[in-house]
């Protein structure tokens, strides 16, 4: 029997642990979050100190509701907590999912934090969930964020024009892309050797 997408597991590998989020890891992101450097990033929703409680509970909240397993992510390397994934969008009844409301503060970025959280995570929806779609969304102005899931092999589906209203008011187009299970053995491949740069 596949493994329910909201079934809270800790996921790792010899780069990062993804732990379930908890309230117990308030304290520790915060403090992650206490060194700045994505205030930049009007295109994108990164808690603060002060807001990450909430962020949390907002997480915590969703997947109690049954549309959102939320994970800490831990970098091994010196057992810092880096950020927050997720499975969100949760259509059990479908096995669909988006890997998405993902953040990591900015020493984790372009590392193999971001490579060996994605290779845990597609593995688990597809390997353990029996996903048959795993999406991947982002703004459209958010190319770090593009380049990064275009290089790992998932096909753009489309972009939602004006499909949300920001905090500020700014109007998102999101990029909608996906990996099918057929498509995993590739995308596989590709995080296994972007990893393998960073050993």
């Amino acid at each position: 029997m596949p493994v329910p997408l909201t079934e809270p597991v800790v996921l790792q590998d010899a780069h990062v642990r993804l732990e379930p989020l908890s309230r117990g890891h308030v304290a520790e992101l915060a403090a992650a979050l206490a060194g700045g450097g994505l205030e930049h990033a009007w295109y994108t929703a990164v808690p603060t100190p002060l807001t990450v409680a909430d962020d949390v509970e907002d997480r915590l909240r969703l997947h109690a509701a049954g549309s959102m397993n939320p994970w800490a992510v831990r970098r091994l390397a010196d057992g810092a907590l880096v950020g927050c994934t997720t499975f969100c969008n949760v259509t059990q009844a479908d096995r669909h999912v988006e890997v998405g409301a993902t953040w990591l503060v900015p020493g984790a970025q372009r590392t193999a934090v971001n490579s060996a959280a994605k290779l845990l995570l597609l593995g688990h929806a597809f390997e353990a969930c029996d996903a048959i779609a795993v999406e991947l969304r982002t703004h459209w102005h958010n190319r770090q964020s593009r380049a990064a899931i275009e290089r790992l092999g998932a096909k753009l589906d489309g972009v939602l024009r004006n499909h949300r209203i920001g905090p500020d008011g700014v109007l998102r187009d999101t990029a909608v892309y996906s990996v099918l299970p057929h498509e995993w053995p590739a995308v596989r491949a590709t995080l296994r050797a972007s990893l393998s740069r960073h050993s």
